[in-house]
């Protein structure tokens, strides 16, 4: 009965995201991201899965933070095509975090995506821990 239910869902949450809107960044951020981030990017800081609301376009301002947002092992490892994943990771930027979006701050690339999905992180973790501490360093509070 579960596994019934649990169909009907898919089906549902598949009817959402409409047709015209396939592959867009909307659509991808909800078929390959939304799962663990929320609809909403508010994560689940309790169980490790940071926001993204108000907080993600900090990473930018500071050494390897930009890299890490493309290394991180759910979007270096994503089915998705660099270009999509440049669209998605821009489109992510301008939904859930514009304040914090250093100004003059280049959209992520194709060619950019590539290089850095070619170099994946080997302990995710502590390299977001760093990056928080430089953000910290610099006056800029997130966890």
């Amino acid at each position: 009965m579960k596994k019934i239910a649990f169909v009907i869902c898919m089906l549902a949450f598949a009817g959402m995201v409409h047709a015209a809107d396939a592959g867009s960044p909307r659509a991808n951020y909800m078929l390959h991201c939304s799962g663990c981030h929320g609809v909403d990017g508010s994560g689940n800081p309790g169980a490790g899965i940071p926001t993204m609301v108000n907080t993600l376009g900090h990473f930018l301002r500071v050494s390897g933070g930009r890299d890490f947002l493309v290394q991180v092992p759910g979007t270096s490892q994503s089915a998705l095509p660099d270009d999509a994943v440049a669209e998605l990771l821009n489109w992510i930027l301008e939904q859930f975090s514009p304040g914090q979006v250093p100004s003059g701050a280049p959209p992520y690339s194709t060619k950019e995506v590539a290089r850095l999905r070619s170099q994946p992180l080997d302990d995710a973790p502590a390299f977001r821990t760093a990056i928080v501490g430089q953000l910290k360093s610099i006056g800029i509070g997130i966890e």
